[in-house]
């Protein structure tokens, strides 16, 4: 059966993790553009926003962030008690730049897949921004945000286990997940943003990167399924080089209400488009 994913049938659902660039504030453009399937396929899944607000009836959600794909695997396995144990973590005794960095560090260091990925929610919650962020050592390195209140995204939670319990979640890179991926699907790829100028610079979403080089190859990726007959659909800042990247695709481009600086003086509208490769 092939769902129509434009009757969500209910309110928006928030994800549970805090996202640089997610897709929450975007999803009726984006779901005015995804065409209907069996299968929505994410390579770079992020808070999978996308995916809770926009029905199929299966989904492929992969991510080259283990500690994400991990986090996502124990909580639709373990449901609410996983919740209730990343309850623990946020007290007040919690919110103090020595816990954080203290947990932090044992977020870095520990081999306890369940203990990460409470930690990896901590952290989300507390750190500046909602970044996600390591060094070149694969540590997780986002410094503390400031906050009056923290909030336990416990109903988000329960309902991003509830959706996607029975979505399949792996840790592989893009490229793998395009293989895996056949010409009946929908394909959505987020990818890390280019800079809007010269003076940003690249993520550091895993210690790897994603540099020019990559946003190239996705492309060109891209290119070569939509020659094979497949529909992939890739969201970024549009810009003189996006535009040149997706020159083979139908573009829409469209502003969305975003932070574009840490400033909040300065949060404004940024420029950003949908490749069509359908």
């Amino acid at each position: 059966m092939v769902k129509d994913k434009n009757n969500l049938g209910c309110d928006l659902m928030k994800p549970f993790l805090k996202w640089a660039g997610g897709k929450y504030k975007s999803i009726d453009k984006i779901k005015s553009i995804l065409p209907n399937s069996s299968r929505l396929v994410e390579p770079f899944c992020g808070s999978c926003a996308v995916s809770l607000n926009i029905d199929y009836d299966n989904y492929l959600l992969t991510d080259f962030n283990q500690d994400l794909i991990n986090l996502y695997k124990i909580l639709v396995s373990e449901n609410q008690y996983f919740i209730n144990y990343t309850k623990l973590f946020f007290t007040e005794e919690n919110r103090t730049p020595e816990k954080y960095y203290e947990l932090r560090e044992l977020f870095n260091k520990t081999k306890n897949i369940s203990l990460k990925s409470a930690l990896f929610v901590y952290l989300n919650r507390h750190g500046f921004n909602g970044l996600c962020r390591y060094n070149s050592k694969g540590l997780y390195n986002v410094p503390i945000g400031s906050y009056k209140t923290i909030y336990f995204p416990e109903p988000e939670m329960k309902n991003f286990a509830d959706k996607l319990k029975n979505a399949e979640f792996i840790h592989q890179s893009f490229e793998k997940t395009l293989q895996q991926a056949n010409k009946n699907d929908v394909v959505y790829c987020d990818p890390p943003y280019v800079p809007l100028n010269t003076k940003s610079s690249f993520t550091s979403y895993t210690e790897y990167g994603f540099g020019l080089d990559a946003q190239k190859y996705l492309a060109n990726l891209a290119n070569n399924y939509y020659d094979k007959g497949y529909k992939i659909f890739i969201s970024n800042h549009d810009t003189e080089l996006t535009q040149s990247l997706y020159k083979k695709s139908s573009i829409k481009s469209f502003d969305v209400r975003r932070m574009i600086s840490a400033n909040s003086t300065k949060r404004g509208f940024a420029p950003e488009l949908i490749a069509c490769y359908n």
